[in-house]
């Protein structure tokens, strides 16, 4: 048993390892720097520099971003996943591998892509000058770059809701129905619950990544909006400010886990959900007779 359990140890080692110096260390570091001045002084003035202007103006329009994204994000993966639901689509489906096939490409090539479309002479003004309209001017604005979050992010919203909904017992939902429920209603009451395990998955892995990204801004944004991500990366390439730049990281880190924390704990849901269909169930009886 012993040989077994440092057997097993051993196998970690190399992830040990992984986690500690990659991991572990840089994130000792950045803190170091957030926290001390150029003399190696403790400091408050690298994480207090939120508060300037130019910071503060980009974390705000970061954050709005990626709250843009989140929620379009949530939009269009419910009604997707109800469709693929509907026709009995499962997780090992052939036709889901080509929802996600994008998400196999380089990340720069599809940001560029989008460019390409979105540009004066692009893709998309060529089309409407062709029937006749107007062309758009999307190109460098805000709508460009939440496009291009929410092109990139949304397969990480979709497959976490899809896993969480595929696991739905279909009884329960036949139950609902059963008990005259609409769909909306079977929807809000069973199936949006039940999936919030998902749903909670699904908006770590997109508001996090978009409210930090910065590619997709420069690309799609044309340098003129910065997101925060933009200007920590700025501080360290650009300006060789690494002290500024750990500080906003450090404090972007903080509101991001304050943000995971808010909305952890999923609870007991589906016994939630189960020990409601069951009082819908005793009161439908109880009308009936």
């Amino acid at each position: 048993m012993r040989n077994r359990i440092s057997g097993r140890k051993a196998l970690a080692a190399p992830y040990l390892l992984w986690t500690i110096g990659f991991t572990v260390i840089p994130l000792i570091v950045i803190i170091r720097y957030a926290f001390t001045d150029a003399a190696g002084n403790f400091t408050l003035a690298n994480i207090l520099a939120i508060g300037d202007p130019i910071n503060l103006k980009s974390f705000i329009f970061s954050l709005e971003i990626a709250a843009g994204c989140t929620i379009i994000c949530i939009l269009l993966a419910y009604p997707l996943v109800m469709a693929l639901r509907r026709i009995g689509m499962s997780r090992g489906s052939f036709t889901l591998f080509f929802l996600i096939l994008p998400m196999w490409m380089n990340f720069i090539l599809r940001i560029l892509a989008w460019q390409m479309i979105l540009s004066s002479n692009g893709i998309l003004n060529n089309m409407l000058m062709a029937i006749g309209l107007a062309p758009a001017n999307i190109a460098n604005t805000p709508a460009a770059i939440m496009i291009g979050v929410v092109y990139d992010y949304f397969p990480y919203m979709m497959l976490p809701i899809f896993t969480a909904v595929s696991e739905i017992d279909e009884g329960i939902i036949e139950s609902a129905k059963d008990l005259g429920a609409s769909g909306f209603t079977t929807f809000r009451k069973v199936i949006l619950p039940l999936s919030v395990p998902g749903l909670k998955s699904g908006i770590t892995m997109v508001f996090v990544p978009s409210m930090t990204s910065f590619v997709i801004a420069d690309l799609l944004g044309g340098g003129k909006l910065q997101l925060i991500g933009n200007i920590i990366e700025q501080e360290f390439t650009r300006n060789s400010q690494w002290g500024l730049g750990s500080g906003l990281s450090v404090f972007l880190m903080a509101f991001v886990l304050l943000s995971m924390a808010l909305t952890s704990g999923n609870g007991n849901i589906r016994k939630r959900v189960r020990s409601q269909a069951s009082e819908d169930e005793i009161k439908v009886t109880e009308d009936q007779s």
